[in-house]
């Protein structure tokens, strides 16, 4: 509740359920709240990062060490928080990868800003260097990042087996990279300016279990997880015209519930005519159309099957849409939503074969430009973390190939951005010098991060690396398996640039979002989430970190 006094009399302009926290106590509440969810993934950075079991409120089981599951997943009841997991989620979006270092550095941001604070440091002077050191450290990737021929296969490999690196993937990495950078290839077309547009809505990720994840395969089409819904159907079919349904095959129904009274078995005959005679009628139009193959999103009559069947049509039933959607690119159909409006022009054109160990289908359409990655793996769990990795990865080579440009991973790249800023923190002004200076300390989070999760010493290795730096050596790197300092950009280890300059916006953009706040004025308890009733314990009284949160720390 907030009063004023007027004439002696307090003045209620607040009311008695509303909260508020101002200036020294919000700043820390806010940095407190986004530090605690940066130190919750920072563990799991790198090749050696550990991984996270995350159980929701159904029983449901997530083991993973991607950054933005993690975030996701959690039951997180705190509004700076929620704005630190949007960190996350840009990354992801723009990226695909990088959200672990995105949200670490940010926490790590926001934790020397509390330094320079303690040292009555106004937030506009620490906003302002933040932002300035963000613009210089962008300027400063482009001129570090080595520009690539995107022909260049085995590099761009490379960047998939990295983004892939600690994610589950180790022994299969090599066979998943190759898989990734030919799926890629293969949805990749020039625009008219002669740049390469990686369209990864023409590529198709299905998983399947019980095999070992080197079975993974690519295929030039789309699958469907269906079996043929009559024994007497074909199972494949070659140069075959094939329809995909989104009607059911069956009897119609009325809108609306009647009753009819029979008092003669003929017009119950009469009655079940009819409805053999709409289902003929159907299969008919569809054997009309020439189909001989369809693929329906919706339920097929028993006496349709039969019919199907006599007509060797082979006909798949509760197909997902978007399977259906996927197909409709690759043999160049229409997913027709009427069958009787249906012409014989809606019909695609290929080749469905059946997998009889899988049960599965294979559609290849001919010059089809869609793809399907199948990944492989023993349990569930084994195939979700892959599907994660996998789709980092697709995403990373997507923006290396668009791009063309990258840089060398390990901390390599941290370290550098670090030293050049401090170089340019001399010519800046100002107290300022002190936020580009704390922003170049906060890039040095990454390394450290690395050596500690690997069981290394943190401050002998960034000793190490600052030192290969100052004689000159830009991609001088960790390598987290021998404890070494070396290029690691020849050994192997490299990044697209576009996903770390991503990682540098968003990270300064969120720790000065959080600094610039100096009021925190709730109507109830600072959740957001109402449903509950938990009194927290967060400075000014003001609700703590939520149930997840205040789990998790």
């Amino acid at each position: 509740m907030s009063q004023r006094m007027q004439q002696g009399q307090p003045m209620i302009v607040m009311s008695e359920d509303s909260q508020r926290v101002k200036d020294k106590d919000a700043q820390d509440y806010n940095i407190s709240a986004a530090r605690a969810v940066a130190e919750a993934v920072r563990s799991t950075l790198g090749p050696k990062g550990m991984d996270k079991m995350l159980v929701d409120s159904m029983g449901s089981v997530t083991i993973t060490n991607d950054g933005v599951t993690i975030l996701q997943e959690m039951d997180i009841d705190n509004p700076t928080a929620e704005m630190i997991i949007e960190v996350a989620e840009t990354q992801e979006d723009e990226a695909g990868d990088g959200t672990t270092t995105a949200v670490a550095v940010t926490g790590e941001l926001l934790k020397n800003a509390e330094d320079l604070l303690e040292q009555d440091i106004h937030p506009t002077a620490i906003i302002k260097g933040f932002h300035m050191a963000s613009e210089q450290a962008r300027e400063e990737i482009d001129d570090i990042a080595s520009e690539i021929d995107t022909d260049d296969e085995e590099l761009i490999r490379k960047t998939a087996e990295t983004s892939m690196t600690g994610k589950g993937t180790e022994v299969n990495k090599e066979h998943l990279a190759q898989l990734i950078v030919d799926a890629v290839r293969q949805v990749t077309v020039e625009d008219a300016e002669g740049n390469n547009v990686v369209d990864l809505e023409f590529l198709n990720l299905e998983t399947q279990t019980g095999r070992a994840v080197g079975e993974s395969d690519l295929l030039e089409g789309g699958i469907v997880d269906k079996d043929p819904v009559h024994d007497n159907m074909p199972t494949e079919a070659e140069d075959a015209d094939i329809l995909l349904l989104n009607e059911a095959i069956e009897v119609e129904e009325t809108d609306v519930d009647t009753e009819v009274s029979v008092t003669d078995p003929d017009q119950l005959q009469k009655f079940l005519d009819r409805e053999e005679k709409q289902l003929r009628d159907k299969v008919d139009h569809i054997v009309d159309l020439g189909a001989d193959v369809v693929f329906c999103q919706k339920g097929i009559d028993d006496l349709a099957q039969h019919y199907l069947a006599k007509e060797g049509i082979l006909a798949v039933r509760r197909a997902k849409k978007s399977d259906l959607e996927f197909l409709s690119e690759v043999v160049d159909a229409a997913v027709v939503s009427d069958l009787e409006s249906a012409t014989a022009e809606d019909l695609g054109f290929g080749d469905v074969t059946r997998d009889d160990e899988d049960e599965l289908f294979y559609v290849e359409g001919e010059d089809a430009h869609g793809v399907t990655l199948l990944l492989r793996g023993s349990t569930e769990h084994v195939v979700d973390e892959l599907e994660r990795g996998v789709n980092d990865a697709l995403d990373v080579v997507a923006q290396t190939v668009s791009d063309g440009r990258v840089l060398a991973g390990g901390g390599a790249t941290e370290v550098e951005l670090a030293s050049r800023l401090r170089d340019y923190a001399d010519s800046v002004s100002g107290r300022e010098q002190l936020a580009v200076e704390a922003f170049a300390d906060s890039l040095e989070l990454v390394p450290r991060v690395l050596a500690e999760n690997a069981g290394l010493d943190s401050i002998d290795t960034l000793v190490d690396l600052r030192a290969a730096h100052d004689d000159g050596d830009v991609q001088a790197g960790l390598n987290v398996f021998s404890g070494d300092v070396e290029n690691t950009f020849d050994a192997g280890v490299v990044e697209p640039a576009h996903a770390k300059e991503q990682a540098v916006t968003s990270a300064a953009e969120a720790a000065n979002l959080v600094l610039k706040i100096d009021d925190i004025i709730s109507a109830g308890d600072l959740s957001t989430d109402k449903g509950g009733d938990e009194e927290g314990g967060a400075p000014g009284g003001m609700g703590g970190m939520g149930g997840g949160m205040g789990g998790m720390m």
